[in-house]
């Protein structure tokens, strides 16, 4: 692990290590017996019994190319289009083929990886890839930058006109969750109900980050958890002093709201970067309608990771090609994935997930629960 991750900081740093390989000859000794005096019997030798086994085409080529996966915590639709323009790039970068999918689940998206362990690549969130790497031995290798952060939050959200304004509140009121597999949207929000003691009503699974505000902003639960990331200024600088008081648009703010020309919400100078600005464009008034009441402590990007026998040259070519996408064409790089809001890539290893580890194991998951 260690030098894998030592060769990946050299690449992003764009040194190139050739490793050279060398193969020891076996030289295969027979012993043959003079045959005895006088003796006229042959015996014909045994058949060949050695069987070659075909490897198959090779990871990467057109009849095996290499599976890229995302979960489905925003319509597939969307990923997809992000992922087509993905596809041209690596093929072009890498002279590698792709194909890009979105499993119907977190779930079938770890299943996957862990079923075809030398040809699948996926972008999962926190808890898919801890359980992946308990499962497979699945490996991460990046983390996304969004809006500035390697990290993000999980928030908990209310109708404008609920009486809840703490975690507390929540108590006996019925929850929706985007997936069992997400981090901010039910992993970390079931550790801090378990951690407060806090006993709900029903839950659902309402099948993503903008179902679930969609289910809160229509009134069909109490309450929802979704991600959270700061608002922006015109100019793209975060305001956002890290605090749960200010991490809502202000209250004067709030009724200014509006979609601008660029199909962005816009409230007074302050741009909405959370789960609620995902559904603007059906519900331009979700600020008006769904506010935040409370946040997590930080939780790691969105990954990307390798199943575990991912041949070492296709990632070698697919890092070199995703770092120079980022580094030199941060446009494109931003409109293919606009479904995730990633603007950039950085660095990770397997002990930035200590936390998320240790709540999965204090609430006994694995990947049969999502």
């Amino acid at each position: 692990m260690k030098k894998r991750i030592h060769f990946i900081m050299l690449l992003v740093a764009f040194a190139m290590i050739v490793a050279a390989c060398s193969t020891a000859d076996t030289t295969d000794t027979t012993t043959t017996l003079a045959a005895a005096p006088d003796t006229t019997t042959t015996t014909a030798p045994p058949p060949d019994t050695t069987t070659t086994t075909d490897p198959g085409p090779a990871v990467g080529s057109a009849e095996n190319p290499i599976q890229v996966l995302f979960v489905p915590s925003v319509s597939a639709e969307e990923i997809i289009a992000g992922g087509e323009i993905l596809k041209a790039v690596l093929e072009e970068a890498t002279g590698l083929f792709f194909e890009v999918s979105v499993p119907t689940s977190y779930a079938a998206t770890i299943n996957e990886m862990c079923a075809s362990t030398d040809n699948t690549i996926g972008f999962i969130p926190a808890t898919a890839y801890v359980l992946g790497n308990d499962l497979c031995d699945v490996e991460v290798v990046m983390k996304s930058l969004r809006f500035g952060y390697t990290e993000y939050w999980a928030q908990f959200i209310v109708s404008r006109d609920s009486d809840a304004t703490t975690i507390a509140d929540l108590a006996g009121l019925e929850w929706a969750y985007p997936d069992a597999g997400s981090t901010s949207g039910f992993l970390v929000p079931s550790g801090m109900f378990k951690q407060n003691g806090i006993e709900l009503g029903e839950t659902f699974e309402a099948g993503g980050h903008s179902a679930t505000v969609r289910a809160v902003y229509n009134g069909e639960a109490d309450f929802g958890t979704v991600f959270f990331s700061p608002a922006i200024d015109a100019d793209r600088n975060v305001l956002w002093d890290g605090t749960t008081t200010n991490a809502d648009v202000p209250d004067d703010l709030v009724e200014s709201c509006e979609l601008d020309a660029d199909g962005e919400i816009d409230c007074g100078g302050v741009f909405p970067r959370d789960a609620r600005r995902n559904i603007r464009e059906e519900a331009p008034d979700v600020i008006q309608k769904v506010k935040i009441i409370e946040l997590s402590q930080p939780i790691p990007n969105d990954t990307v990771s390798f199943s575990p026998d991912l041949p070492e040259d296709v990632r070698e070519k697919f890092i070199a090609a995703m770092v120079d996408f980022a580094a030199n064409d941060p446009e494109q790089f931003a409109i293919a994935f606009d479904a995730y809001s990633w603007s950039g890539l950085a660095l990770t290893d397997d002990s930035e997930f200590d936390f998320i580890r240790s709540l999965i194991q204090d609430l006994g998951l694995s990947v049969d629960d999502l």
